[in-house]
């Protein structure tokens, strides 16, 4: 639609300003009130104290140091084993694929502290195996170490789902030309196969970099003095109240991670390689022997055991009275989740439940405005629409409460502020799905509902949302899964009238009561289950079959 046009079509204008209006209210507001409080006191002045803080040394500067280091560490390990475990899917012969493909994504899926509980349940204090299996009086897995396997176990997956997709891309008609010049099968992987797959490493690098620098939940589990920058926002704004100390910490982290996603798109995204040339080529001969096969096969086995065993933990926990001391069968702990605990998985529900749909519909909305419409300000909607997906959850939240802790918009303390986070964090994944779907339709399609008289509202609810189930599916289950495991940005929102099972279980871990813990998170893993059994249902039903909406 021309330019000129827009203006005679009053509820696409209507629908243009109103998205526009949500977006700088709850995005670029927000981000320019954290921006404005690191430089200005609380008395009104120009002051760089928060940022004296940081870098002059000491506790802050610490945390910055701290979290750079974990975010390294991290990254590294965790694209080294994503490349193992996609090279093993793409090219080698071995059972059990789509157990390891289920188990390498489930992390993704999960509450934000099921590893985290596994690994106190099993290298505590009264650990499994450091106190009844190698007798360790004294084990502390908290720390560095334990903040290190957690994250890796818990955001290798994000490195694997970019790997796999691109080792599989590649086509073997390469290296099988490198193989018929007398390459052997290891210098045709140094020469080949890796060179290819260089900006993909990059770029799982990069995401998972940015993952472990902002969460949050991980180091307040099982941080233990190690600080982290996501941790020491949540202390300096709600501990000690110094909000201009923890607004200048979250401007550091937004700036880290804007960084980061630059060097992604503009950067390592020029760096990639066509090797899909549209000339028919036969499937790869997979690896069905020898020592790589074994040695391949034998460290997936061995990781996707260990996984299923962080997994398995959790739930024989929480029928467990005291881990490690007395470990007599018991339901205590679900008769305290379904009495005491009840209101906050009763306003998580709830909450998830209003803020899924509104989040599914305004991504598929900005999706078809991006792509069908001409208008001034696209560009723009599109930046700022896909802008949470590089802000932190712990910058989201404390930008909220800087933002709507006074008239007119006060909204703090409110369900509005938890439902508008949750809609935030979720529509970045539902307009890049929705934009994927709607770039594969003619719109042709859409042009004929339109001239046989139809109106912009007919033809988007009757002819697009139809061709995008799958993708408004999918958009509709990653929100609730988001909104029911949110963590980060929620527990600046959360209030005596309105709390949500994620705060609920850091509350538990930090005054001991694992096995309360425990059950929560048994809980929000049958309820995403449950979920995306549900996603893959309604895609099967209505979405035409599509197996590759499919989430399991």
């Amino acid at each position: 639609m021309k330019r000129s046009k827009i203006s005679h079509d009053p509820l696409l204008l209507l629908c243009i300003v109103l998205v526009m209006l949500s977006l700088v209210i709850f995005i670029v507001f927000p981000l320019f009130q954290i921006l404005k409080t690191s430089f200005f006191n609380s008395s009104g002045q120009f002051h760089l104290g928060g940022y004296q803080r940081v870098f002059l040394g000491g506790q802050l500067f610490e945390a910055l140091r701290n979290s750079l280091l974990l975010a390294v560490i991290v990254s590294t390990l965790s694209t080294i084993i994503a490349y193992l475990f996609a090279y093993t899917f793409a090219y080698v012969k071995v059972p059990f694929k789509r157990l390891f493909n289920g188990i390498a994504i489930l992390p993704v899926i999960s509450p934000p502290f099921v590893i985290a509980l596994s690994a106190i349940l099993l290298f505590g204090k009264q650990g499994f195996i450091t106190k009844h299996l190698l007798g360790l009086e004294n084990a502390n897995i908290y720390g560095l170490n334990g903040l290190v396997l957690v994250q890796t176990l818990t955001f290798f997956p994000v490195a694997f789902l970019v790997l796999a997709g691109l080792l599989r891309s590649i086509s073997p008609s390469l290296e099988e030309a490198s193989s018929n010049m007398g390459a052997s099968k290891w210098k045709t992987f140094l020469k080949v196969t890796f060179p290819l797959t260089v900006p993909g490493i990059a770029n799982a690098f990069l995401l998972v970099f940015v993952q472990s620098l902002a969460d949050f939940g991980n180091p307040m589990t099982i941080g233990g003095n190690y600080t982290t920058v996501a941790r020491e926002i949540y202390l300096q704004a709600v501990g000690s109240y110094d909000m201009q100390a923890g607004a200048a910490l979250a401007m550091l982290l937004l700036t880290i991670t804007f960084i980061v996603y630059a060097l992604q798109k503009f950067w390592v995204g020029k760096k990639s390689y066509v090797t899909v040339t549209g000339k028919p080529v036969h499937g790869r001969k997979l690896i069905d022997s020898g020592i790589v096969k074994t040695v391949l096969f034998t460290l997936c086995f061995i990781l996707s055991v260990t996984v299923i065993a962080f997994y398995i933990l959790v739930p024989i926990g929480s029928f467990i009275k005291l881990w490690g001391i007395n470990n007599s069968f018991t339901l205590d702990h679900y008769n305290y989740v379904f009495s005491i605990g009840q209101k906050a998985m009763r306003d998580t529900l709830m909450l998830s439940v209003v803020a899924t749909p509104i989040a599914g519909m305004l991504g598929m909305i900005i999706a078809f405005l991006i792509v069908r419409k001409q208008f001034w300000g696209k560009k723009t909607l599109e930046m700022v629409s896909m802008l949470s997906l590089a802000v932190p959850g712990t910058v989201i939240g404390i930008s909220y409460i800087l933002a709507f802790n006074k008239a007119p918009l006060a909204l703090t303390g409110t369900a509005v502020i938890i439902i508008a986070a949750f809609v935030i964090r979720a529509i970045p994944v539902g307009i890049r799905s929705g934009i994927a779907s709607l770039q594969q339709i003619d719109p042709s399609i859409e042009e004929a509902a339109t001239n046989l008289g139809a109106s912009q509202y007919k033809t988007f609810t009757s002819v697009v949302l139809p061709l995008i189930k799958p993708a408004f599916f999918s958009g509709l289950v990653y929100g609730f899964v988001k909104s029911m495991t949110a963590m980060s940005a929620i527990i600046f929102l959360i209030s005596a009238k309105y709390n949500l099972i994620t705060a609920s279980i850091l509350s538990q871990v930090e005054t001991g009561r694992i096995g309360v813990a425990s059950a929560y998170c048994t809980i929000l893993i049958l309820v995403m289950i449950v979920a995306l059994v549900l996603l893959n249902t309604l895609v099967s039903l209505f979405g035409g079959g599509n197996k590759e909406s499919s989430l399991l």
